[in-house]
């Protein structure tokens, strides 16, 4: 298996990226394939001796999509990392690939090389989220921002796959993300969507708000990519200024430092379950091919994670999993018109 990675995407590229990637590498035995300027990739490769005992590449692109860029620098820059870099597994040369740089440019990159999954029209990106009764898939939390009751349909279809083949869940419970538990709530978008999830067949128990997102009542969580943005990005700062808190109040006195200390590893327990680098990686559904997002700030182990979960789901057959069962979900589902 080899896996072709965005060597210089996000704010950390290619320091992290590299590093990450050539952990996951050496550990679980995949090829590389680092795209991007080749004497910024090798220069790196020189501090990792260890890469020589790897099965690595260099895939040269002079061009790099800044994070400040929107998706039409691609066109400008044909030779940019992320182009090459999904070019390269729409060739077969590699079975997935990784970005942590610009997500819109990933996904036009991505959706230009491999296509759509027949059956769905947009994708949609996919993150795992923490709840009280275990893990919960959240999607779309970015590729399409402006979608219709059909796209969220799919969504909780391709939810419900990824929640069976992902997190072990027999029977997922499908929820709406709105701004009310009744039918009526919402607006037009979430309305017709709640009536056509009603029809669709799946697990639906209706709208969640978002104070029950992390309440383990649902185990998948549809919304369109503009509200699911905002959700995860509001739960990331809180996650942070929590942690923030916590440390300065436990550190106050020679009271609550010991009591951190006895604490200690809770404290890391509960980071673990709230860190968004335990994960790394969200995977763009609906795509032909498997491309995974990382955040921009990517730390070294957000690299590691992301790359160890791209190999498990290339190895799971992830692409072709929800291609073959959103055959089988989507007759009950409602026409596509909207």
């Amino acid at each position: 298996m080899r896996i072709a990675v965005d060597a210089v995407g996000g704010d950390h590229g290619p320091r992290n990226v590299v590093a990450g990637a050539l952990v996951a590498a050496r550990h679980l035995g995949f090829g590389l394939t680092l795209v991007g300027p080749r004497r910024v990739i090798e220069d790196e490769l020189r501090r990792h001796p260890e890469a020589n005992a790897i099965d690595v590449r260099v895939e040269p692109a002079p061009d790099v999509i800044g994070m400040d860029e929107g998706p039409a620098a691609l066109r400008r820059k044909p030779g940019a990392s992320v182009r090459v870099a999904a070019d390269a597994v729409a060739r077969g040369e590699a079975a997935a690939f990784f970005s942590a740089g610009n997500t819109g440019a990933t996904l036009v990159a991505a959706h230009a090389a491999f296509g759509m999954l027949p059956g769905v029209d947009r994708p949609a990106l996919a993150v795992r989220i923490p709840t009280r009764h275990g893990d919960a898939v959240l999607l779309d939390v970015g590729a399409t921002v402006e979608g219709r009751a059909q796209h969220l349909v799919q969504f909780a279809s391709m939810g419900t796959v990824f929640s069976q083949a992902v997190l072990g869940i027999e029977k997922p419970r499908v929820g709406l993300l709105s701004i009310g538990e009744e039918a009526t709530k919402g607006n037009d978008l979430t309305r017709h969507a709640h009536r056509r999830l009603q029809e669709s067949g799946l697990h639906f128990i209706g709208n969640v708000e978002a104070r029950d997102l992390y309440a383990g009542t649902a185990d998948v969580i549809v919304c369109d990519g503009f509200t699911g943005n905002i959700a995860l990005k509001v739960s990331e700062g809180l996650v942070e200024m929590v942690e923030t808190l916590l440390h300065d109040e436990l550190r106050r006195t020679f009271t609550t430092s010991l009591g951190y200390l006895l604490s200690r590893r809770a404290f890391r327990r509960f980071r673990r379950r709230v860190d968004y680098s335990e994960y790394g990686g969200a995977p763009l559904l609906g795509l032909a091919r498997l491309a995974m997002v990382g955040h921009g700030r990517s730390s070294v182990k957000a690299v590691r994670n992301a790359l160890a979960l791209t190999h498990r789901f290339v190895r799971q057959d992830l692409v072709h999993t929800i291609g073959a069962r959103m055959q089988a979900l989507a007759p009950s589902a409602p026409g596509r018109a909207s």
